[in-house]
């Protein structure tokens, strides 16, 4: 089988995005949205991502300007869901939506073991 690594699909009034039927799995522990690092994308990761790759690079010292930095990037707006069962959807919080300008319509492509949500263009 195929990997899947880009899908487009459009917001539901209650800003839910379904997640494809072949990736439903790798988000079956949950999910993390984060802003990205500029304000046209969000990340969304894995639980299991956010939990083994990322936390880990968010510690550090605590005079390490660098890691206040990122800890501030990945924390503010920070939201943690799951799938909704059957649907395999997820809730996108509207702050996130608007930090990016997502609006309906949506673009998500595979940055290694994440994933970048943008409004499409």
């Amino acid at each position: 089988m195929a990997t899947v690594d880009y899908f487009e699909r459009k917001l539901d009034d209650k800003r839910r995005l379904t997640i494809p039927a072949e990736l439903r799995g790798e988000f079956a522990d949950g999910v993390v949205i984060t802003r990205g690092f500029q304000n046209t994308y969000l990340h969304i990761y894995p639980k299991k991502v956010w939990d083994t790759q990322v936390e880990p690079e968010l510690k550090g010292s605590i005079l390490d300007e660098h890691v206040a930095d990122l800890n501030v990037q990945f924390r503010t707006g920070k939201s943690e869901t799951s799938l909704d069962g059957k649907q395999g959807r997820i809730v996108i919080e509207q702050h996130l939506l608007d930090f990016a300008g997502i609006t309906h319509d949506v673009v998500a492509v595979r940055a290694g073991a994440y994933w970048r949500l943008s409004a499409k263009v």
